[in-house]
């Protein structure tokens, strides 16, 4: 009995311990386990993203993952605007030296009719159109850099004279009878009296009439006095500078001319409103020299 009792506790203990090592080598497997798993994670987080992954792994929703991106329409930020803008070199409405030179080579190109005033008006503007429609510029009126920068190219430096001529308008058309010898050619078209000597204009100014009760006569006369300083017998108002060619009529300076233009009228004589220009032609007239009058 004591022989198998203690055989019995060996066989016992025997398989305690069988049963032990089988429990810490199922202990050590379980615990390998999560470290291969953890191992391959990347690879399964590979396959679920690329195409050949099933519609169960690519379905399912990443946690934390970034919000959808937007759409490129949506980002795309517009192309900006490249085109140079415009730039105003000479304003509508202003006046200087620089309108006059643009209103000088307009009228080189045939595109303004007048003599240059400085001042950008209506008539400046229409001018400036025809030249843009012509070389197919925007035909705003306004002279932009482009505008400016054609204009120049087609036009010379306009001079000094060009830029500030000595009568508001154009001298006419020379008639013939102030071709040859020494004439004062008044025409009352342009309202300018040029001073011409075989043929060529010496001088010229602005000059006005007389209104139509007391109108300045027309024709051929000659200079038949001269008074520097005369005042009116009829009408007691000062005529420096006359040179009579008809009667009481003669070309001489005038205040009013100067101060109201051509709001006013004389009693019959030439007026001339420019004191230096009337005193240098005085001092250049003889008496005999022709004047002619005439539209």
């Amino acid at each position: 009995m004591a022989l198998i009792s203690v055989t019995g506790s060996r066989a016992a203990a025997a398989a305690a311990a069988l049963l032990t090592g089988a429990l810490l080598a199922g202990c050590t497997a379980q615990a390998s386990e999560p470290t291969a798993r953890a191992s391959a994670a990347p690879d399964t987080s590979a396959s679920a993203a690329s195409p050949s992954a099933s519609p169960s792994q690519s379905s399912a929703p990443a946690t934390g993952s970034p919000s959808p991106a937007a759409s490129p329409s949506a980002t795309k930020k517009p192309k900006a605007d490249r085109t140079p803008r415009p730039v105003v070199v000479i304003a509508r409405g202003s006046s200087s030296a620089r309108v006059r030179e643009l209103q000088a080579r307009l009228k080189q190109l045939g595109l303004f009719g007048r003599n240059p005033t400085g001042y950008y008006g209506d008539v400046t503007a229409s001018a400036v159109r025809a030249f843009q429609s012509r070389h197919k510029l925007p035909a705003s009126g306004t002279v932009t850099d482009r505008t400016w920068a054609k204009l120049r190219s087609v036009t010379r430096q306009p001079t000094h004279d060009a830029m500030y001529p000595p009568t508001a308008n154009p001298v006419a058309k020379l008639d013939p009878r102030c071709m040859t010898g020494r004439v004062l050619c008044v025409s009352k078209t342009s309202r300018t009296l040029a001073w011409v000597v075989n043929g060529r204009v010496v001088s010229a100014m602005d000059v006005r009439f007389g209104s139509q009760y007391t109108p300045t006569r027309e024709g051929t006369f000659s200079v038949f006095a001269k008074s520097r300083h005369h005042v009116s017998t009829i009408y007691h108002t000062p005529m420096p500078y006359a040179m009579f060619f008809s009667g009481g009529q003669a070309v001489h300076y005038s205040s009013d001319f100067a101060a109201r233009g051509y709001a006013g009228a004389s009693h019959g004589c030439v007026n001339v409103r420019d004191l230096g220009r009337i005193s240098a032609l005085f001092d250049q007239v003889r008496i005999g020299d022709k004047v002619v009058v005439y539209w």
